[in-house]
């Protein structure tokens, strides 16, 4: 009696573990929000450079930060999905030791970007997900002149695409961090004029984006 009462615990205990277990399992399923920050630097691309200037610095470099909302399928072994994120920076050109960083489009802080996009991933662990993304990214440089009478302050808005990789790791069903690498790049712009003023045509940029991020986020 008392070895059938002991097969019925230990039974017992393994029907109600199984579920406690499986719900430690890591989820890449179903829409999620996330913060996200890192490190922003832009530069100017090979139209626009300045390479016979050795003391140019051509490029500019600052804290990324914002949001991003994604909805992932998982569908066992692989991962697609759809995301979608807006950010800010503090990058910008400076003056340094009393030489301007011209950067190649005048005196610019970085402003807003936004990307519309998708990924793709493998699983290679229960709870780490290995992938890539691509996708449209927009961007805002804020443009700052003076022809000594009238001080302009206008923005370049950008259009270009981003490819980037990353890894993704669920510390449970519902809560996720990740770490990733992209990159942009931005070949067609328009000035963006204050008040009645028509925005410019579309002209062509080239400036490339490399930033190294890293997200904390939750799912439902």
């Amino acid at each position: 009696m008392n070895k059938i009462s002991t097969l019925l615990v230990a039974g017992s205990l393994v029907a109600f573990s199984a579920p406690a277990m499986a719900q430690d399992t890591g989820s890449f399923d179903g829409f999620r929000i996330q913060g996200v920050a890192g490190y922003d630097a832009l530069k100017a691309g090979s139209s626009v450079d300045d390479d016979a200037n050795a003391d140019n610095d051509q490029s500019i470099d600052g804290l990324v930060y914002g949001v991003q909302v994604g909805y992932d399928y998982d569908l066992g072994n692989a991962v697609i999905g759809l995301e979608a994120e807006l950010t800010d920076s503090t990058a910008k050109t400076e003056f340094v030791n009393g030489d301007f960083e011209g950067f190649g489009f005048g005196q610019v802080e970085a402003g807003r970007d936004l990307f519309l996009g998708a990924r793709a991933g493998a699983k290679v662990g229960p709870d780490l997900l290995l992938y890539a993304k691509g996708g449209y990214t927009n961007a805002k440089l804020n443009i700052l002149a003076n022809d000594g009478t009238t001080e302009y302050n206008e923005d370049f808005d950008l259009d270009g695409w981003r490819a980037g990789a990353g890894l993704e790791y669920a510390i449970n069903p519902r809560t996720f961090m990740n770490v990733e690498y992209r990159y942009s790049n931005y070949s067609e712009g328009e000035v963006d004029f204050d008040g009645d003023l028509a925005d410019s045509d579309r002209f062509d940029v080239d400036l490339d984006r490399h930033q190294v991020m890293a997200g904390l986020g939750v799912r439902f």
